[in-house]
């Protein structure tokens, strides 16, 4: 598929999709849903795309959410459709926002502001590297238009239902600090560097074993919300399709012969925030 309204970029491992429409505040916009569907299909189905990074074209917009010019368009048209968007078969009102099976990891880098359907799909993302001038809100709440892209489900989950209701009841917007502090931004960082500092992220996270990440994420996912003992049945049956990968006889390997950066004190360890003491680093 050509792409117009969104831009799709592999850099090595990271698959970069980017809103494309500066001149409208990177809106989603009937084109714009239809691109993201197929660009979010493409990484999905890429086995060599590791991680995702989310971000906008330009330095004033993340996404600034649907195109309230072409809202109409973006509704479902008929009762079938309705039904099928009640049902959650639809993918989403802003693109594929309904899924939850995409367990390789996303990250947004926050370029600016991220409004409405801008906020949700800064939620969409596992985690929100934020530029300093960055900002989010809930503005539609001006404009009688609900939350339809995972917004009531995906806030809460990341800050809290406190934060969340009154983000969501007062449309408030708040800036890169704030969201730090309430958990919504997991690093701040200057104006213009979210994307290098995002891949710099997606080539860590793209050098670790990926098939117990993913099971790692999706058991997260799944049984988020969920009684303790059926989160508990979700993360044994995820870890039990991971643990005996190849990467794990690897793994074993590597730690047991210390043939890793993270075990060998003469190479500089891999990860961030390690302590390693004496031999049993």
């Amino acid at each position: 598929m050509e792409f117009s309204h969104i831009a799709y970029e592999r850099i090595g491992s990271a698959a970069i999709i980017r809103f494309n429409r500066p001149e409208a505040r990177n809106c989603i916009g009937p084109v714009t849903h239809a691109e993201l569907i197929a660009a979010w299909t493409r990484f999905r189905d890429e086995e060599d795309a590791l991680v995702a990074i989310i971000t906008g074209t330009g330095d004033k917009a993340f996404c600034a959410g649907g195109d309230l010019k072409a809202a109409r368009d973006l509704l479902p048209k008929s009762e079938t459709e309705i039904d099928a968007h009640v049902r959650g078969e639809a993918p989403g009102m802003l693109g594929p926002s309904r899924w939850t099976d995409i367990y390789k990891p996303i990250i947004a880098a926050v370029n600016g502001v991220a409004y409405a359907g801008g906020l949700e799909w800064a939620c969409f993302a596992d985690i929100r590297i934020v530029e300093a001038h960055a900002s989010f809100g809930v503005t539609c709440r001006r404009w009688n238009i609900g939350l339809a892209d995972g917004g009531t489900q995906r806030l809460p989950r990341i800050v809290g239902m406190g934060r969340a209701m009154e983000l969501i009841l007062t449309g408030r917007v708040i800036d890169a600090e704030e969201a730090l502090r309430i958990g919504l931004a997991n690093e701040i960082v200057p104006s213009g560097t979210s994307l290098e500092r995002s891949l710099q992220l997606a080539e860590f996270l793209a050098g670790l074993p990926q098939p117990a990440m993913r099971t790692d994420k999706e058991a997260a996912m799944r049984g988020y919300g969920q009684p303790l003992s059926e989160g508990l049945r979700i993360e044994a049956e995820c870890v039990l399709r991971s643990i005996f990968d190849p990467a794990t006889d690897e793994g074993l390997r590597q730690f047991i012969q210390r043939d890793h950066p993270d075990r060998r004190h003469d190479q500089t360890p891999r990860t961030p925030g390690i302590v390693r003491d004496g031999e049993d680093g």
